[in-house]
C-alpha cells in the first residue's frame, strides 16, 4: 500500500517579500544595536522620554488601524527602497563621524522607510508613513536643543506660577526659577521645566490628529496645541503645590510635586485636548455641496389664481398720479 504525500505549493510571491523583511530587520538590529541600547537607557532613566517605550507600540497599532488602506495583491517589491536605505546608510556613516547620536537614531527611521518601500514598493510607503514618522517621538532630542528649551521653558513657568499664586490671594516673589512664599519656597528645576510633559503631549496630540477624521487645517491646531497645554498644564502643577505647601506642609506638597502629580498632568492633559476637539467640532460649520443642493427650492411659476391678496390690491388700486378727466373739466376747459 503506497502513501501517498501531498505538499502545498509555496508562492514565490509571499516568501521571497518575507525573507526581505526578516532579512532587514536582522540587518537593522545588527547595524543600530548600539543606538537602540542608548535610547533604551534615555527611555529608562529619564524621565522626559518614559513615553519612548509605547512609541513602538503605537506606530504597530497605527499600522494595523490602516490595514484596510492596503491589499495583499498591491504589495509588490521596487527599488524605491534602495535610494531610502542609501540615504540611511549614508546618514549612518555621518553620525558616526560627527559622534551624532540624534543622527543616528533618525538614519534608523530612514531605513526602516526604506524598507517598506523595497517590499512593498510606493503603496506600502503610502500606507505605513504616519507609522514611520511617529517614530521620531521616540528619539531623544539633541543635548544643544534641551538647554535652548529647557531655560526659557523653566523661566516661563516660575513667572506664570508666581503670578497665578498672586492671583488667587497668596504671597510669591520669583527670583530666577525661584519661587519664595512665606512659609516655603519651590524651586523650579530643570526637569520641571516642562520639557517632558511638552515631549509627551506632542507625541499624544500627534497620535490623536493621525487617527481622527477631521480637516488638515483641525489636525495642525490640535499638533500645535501641545505647547500651550503642556504650559497649563505644568503651570498648574507647580500653583498646586505652592498651595499645598503653604495650607498643609511640604511634606504632602512634596509626595504631590514627584509622584502623584504625574500621573495627574496626563488626564487633565486629555480633558483639554477633549475640550479643543469639541470646540474645534462645533466652532465651524462645513457647507456640504449635497446638503446645499437639497436646501434649494425649485422656481414655482404663479399664475392668475396663485397671486397673493396683495399683489391684486396693487393691481386695483389706480396709478399715482394719474389724470383724472371729468366732463366738467371738459366742459370749462373746451379743445379748439
Amino acid at each position: 500500500m503506497e502513501s501517498r504525500t501531498t505538499s502545498l505549493p509555496i508562492r514565490s510571491s509571499t516568501v521571497v517579500p518575507l525573507l526581505t523583511v526578516l532579512g532587514i530587520s536582522a540587518a537593522l538590529v545588527w547595524a543600530y544595536l548600539p543606538i537602540l541600547t542608548i535610547m533604551v537607557d534615555r527611555w529608562t532613566y529619564d524621565p522626559r522620554y518614559a513615553h519612548g517605550y509605547l512609541v513602538p507600540a503605537f506606530a504597530a497599532v497605527l499600522l494595523w488601524l490602516r490595514r484596510d488602506r492596503i491589499k495583499e495583491g498591491e504589495l509588490r517589491m521596487s527599488w524605491l527602497g534602495v535610494p531610502l536605505i542609501g540615504l540611511g546608510a549614508g546618514l549612518k556613516i555621518a553620525a558616526g563621524y560627527a559622534y551624532n547620536d540624534w543622527l543616528d537614531a533618525v538614519s534608523l527611521i530612514v531605513t526602516i522607510a526604506g524598507g517598506f518601500a523595497l517590499v512593498g514598493g510606493l503603496k506600502a510607503l503610502r500606507w505605513s508613513w504616519p507609522a514611520v514618522a511617529f517614530l521620531l517621538f521616540m528619539v531623544p532630542l539633541p543635548f544643544r536643543l534641551e538647554m535652548a528649551l529647557g531655560w526659557p521653558l523653566q523661566r516661563l513657568a516660575t513667572i506664570a506660577s508666581t503670578f497665578v499664586l498672586q492671583t488667587v490671594g497668596f504671597p510669591a516673589v520669583g527670583e530666577g526659577n525661584i519661587i519664595r512664599m512665606t512659609q516655603s519656597t519651590l524651586g523650579v528645576a530643570e526637569a520641571c521645566s516642562g520639557l517632558s510633559m511638552m515631549l509627551l503631549f506632542f507625541a499624544l496630540s500627534t497620535g490623536v490628529a493621525i487617527l481622527i477624521d477631521r480637516p488638515w487645517l483641525d489636525k495642525l491646531v490640535i499638533i500645535a496645541s501641545a505647547v500651550p497645554i503642556a504650559l497649563i498644564v505644568n503651570v498648574a502643577r507647580i500653583t498646586v503645590t505652592g498651595i499645598l505647601s503653604e495650607t498643609v506642609g511640604e511634606e504632602l506638597s512634596s509626595f504631590v510635586y514627584h509622584d502623584l502629580a504625574g500621573f495627574l498632568m496626563i488626564p487633565l492633559a486629555l480633558l483639554l485636548l477633549g475640550v479643543e476637539l469639541w470646540f474645534l467640532s462645533h466652532a465651524f460649520v462645513e457647507d456640504h455641496p449635497a446638503d446645499s443642493q437639497r436646501g434649494r427650492l425649485a422656481p414655482v411659476e404663479v399664475g392668475p389664481a396663485t397671486r397673493t391678496s396683495a399683489e391684486a390690491r396693487k393691481e386695483r388700486r389706480p396709478p399715482p398720479l394719474a389724470p383724472i378727466i371729468t366732463n366738467a373739466s371738459r366742459r370749462d376747459h373746451p379743445t379748439s
